[in-house]
């Protein structure tokens, strides 16, 4: 009975796999259009997953908590700009970027407002 021998380059190469998939660059972020915005936040929670969290209503309403404390409002998307009116503030728009699940809210001229990801609504107390 022969054996085969497995060429020590194969078996480098197959080793090598798990680092060079981990060292592929992550997708860029690019900033969605208002059908995009809708798509993405609609009945959806963004959170950085320790300190806020904002639940997107499908109806419009914007439940939110931030450290502890909870507020309502209310949100829309006018002109690709995501736009937030939080019950005793006023109406601030941004513009809303992307890569993979990570979101962030830029407000012009300025860097990023937040960042977080979304995912389905959590249950919090």
């Amino acid at each position: 009975m022969r054996t085969r021998r497995i060429p020590r380059s194969l078996i480098a190469l197959a080793l090598s796999l798990p680092c060079a998939t981990a060292a592929l660059p992550a997708e860029p972020f690019r900033p969605l259009d208002g059908r995009e915005i809708r798509a993405r936040l609609t009945g959806m929670e963004f959170s950085d997953e320790v300190h806020w969290a904002h639940v997107f209503g499908r109806d419009g309403r914007l439940r939110s908590v931030s450290m502890g404390r909870k507020s309502t409002g209310t949100w829309r998307v006018e002109r690709d700009e995501l736009c937030l009116k939080r019950e005793g503030e006023e109406r601030r728009c941004y513009r809303v970027w992307a890569s993979s699940r990570t979101v962030q809210l830029r407000e012009p001229g300025t860097d990023v407002y937040e960042e977080g990801t979304v995912q389905k609504p959590q249950q919090r107390q």
